[in-house]
């Protein structure tokens, strides 16, 4: 069956080019089309879609307000396609928290010079969105939690060659007790939360890619301020939306959180975002500085999960907790590899709490996830370190 589709967007320009786009593939279907914000809750009432691009800025009844009805409404995956200005972030940042699903850069230039690009990625996230509401569709509610995150770069070039500058390559062999089937056998409730012993560590490194802003938003609020141990925080998402996350994620927060700046020196209790558009790794020599600096252009994920986890692995050894979680793409399994060589622990995020299983699903089918947890069973578990 294929999946069904509102396209809603107040440029006629816009409008026709998404239909456009995804009606070249035949397992996509648009159902109708809508201006504003008002027509778009009408539409979806009446269409009951499976998936609504969804413009930022809009007359009538804006990109956020329409959200919210919908998601009360007429739940279903919404798209959202956002400019790259601060304040076009804070709006699809609070999208996202009203129940957005994901959402993808829109500029009239890029969608016309790189087409085919455009295309394609608008298609994949339509398609997996689609997939996503068919297994898991959202309930009713006035105010559902965020599920979101960034526009991977459209090149394809992975970061396992930055990844192998650090020690060769674990091998795929899985870890104790660790299924590769990508299904969670391994979590569940507070006895289990309690069973699980916290590896020794000197720093966590947490990679998030698809629905990771509302993973974020979800787990690091309950980490105490006390927290023995600085985090890292690797989302894709472009520079615009770092910096605003960075501060949304502090003011809901207990840890300080901050946009990590290349020399910052990591402190037990304070979290440091990657920011867009750069890699962040830890300076060569100390271990409790980070160095953050422009990306190599052929490296497909800006800031990218592998690149950070690997430096984990060469400088700190096996004093890491690799944690990754929902997120599309494989961004992370090489980087676990390299923790797990180093003898380093790695979590993954299990199936039924992730919006996209790709990246957990690449590194529990690589062996090297020690535990593969529920997101709120990985929320305890940070939380009751903290507490400690």
């Amino acid at each position: 069956m294929a999946v069904r589709v509102l396209v809603v967007d107040d440029s006629v320009f816009f409008r026709n080019r998404i239909s456009q786009i995804l009606r070249q593939d035949r397992r996509i279907q648009i159902v109708g089309t809508a201006k504003n914000g008002r027509e778009a809750i009408q539409q979806a009432v009446q269409l009951n879609p499976d998936v609504i691009t969804m413009d930022v800025e809009m007359p009538v009844l804006n990109g956020i307000e329409a959200v919210k009805g919908i998601m009360k409404d007429a739940p279903c995956q919404i798209l959202m396609l956002s400019s790259l200005t601060r304040r076009s972030a804070r709006v699809t940042l609070e999208a996202l928290e009203a129940g957005a699903a994901d959402y993808l850069e829109k500029d009239a230039k890029l969608w016309i010079e790189k087409e085919s690009d455009v295309s394609a990625q608008v298609v994949e996230r339509v398609l997996l969105l689609g997939n996503r509401h068919r297994s898991h569709p959202p309930r009713k509610s006035a105010s559902l939690s965020s599920r979101a995150d960034s526009v991977p770069s459209s090149r394809t070039t992975s970061a396992a060659s930055l990844a192998r500058q650090t020690p060769p390559k674990a091998t795929s062999r899985p870890a104790a007790g660790v299924p590769v089937s990508g299904s969670s056998t391994t979590s569940g409730g507070h006895d289990f939360v309690n069973k699980v012993s916290f590896p020794t560590c000197k720093v966590v490194v947490i990679g998030s890619s698809t629905g990771g802003p509302a993973a974020l938003q979800d787990i690091l609020p309950s980490i105490p301020a006390g927290f023995p141990y600085p985090i890292l925080l690797v989302q894709h998402m472009p520079k615009t939306f770092t910096s605003v996350f960075a501060q949304r994620l502090n003011g809901i927060c207990q840890i300080n959180i901050k946009e990590a700046e290349d020399g910052d020196v990591l402190k037990p209790g304070h979290a440091y975002l990657a920011p867009g558009g750069s890699q962040m790794i830890f300076e060569p020599g100390r271990g409790d500085r980070v160095k953050v600096f422009p990306s190599d252009e052929r490296v497909t994920y800006k800031p990218s999960v592998d690149v950070t986890f690997a430096s984990a692995a060469k400088i700190h050894s096996k004093h890491v907790l690799g944690i990754v979680l929902t997120g599309m793409g494989a961004d992370g399994a090489e980087g676990a590899k390299l923790l797990k060589q180093a003898g380093s622990s790695v979590w993954a995020q299990d199936q039924s709490t992730c919006t996209i299983f790709g990246m957990p699903k690449a590194v529990i089918n690589a062996g090297v996830a020690d535990h593969i947890l529920k997101l709120n069973d990985i929320g305890q578990l940070l939380k009751n370190k903290g507490g400690r």
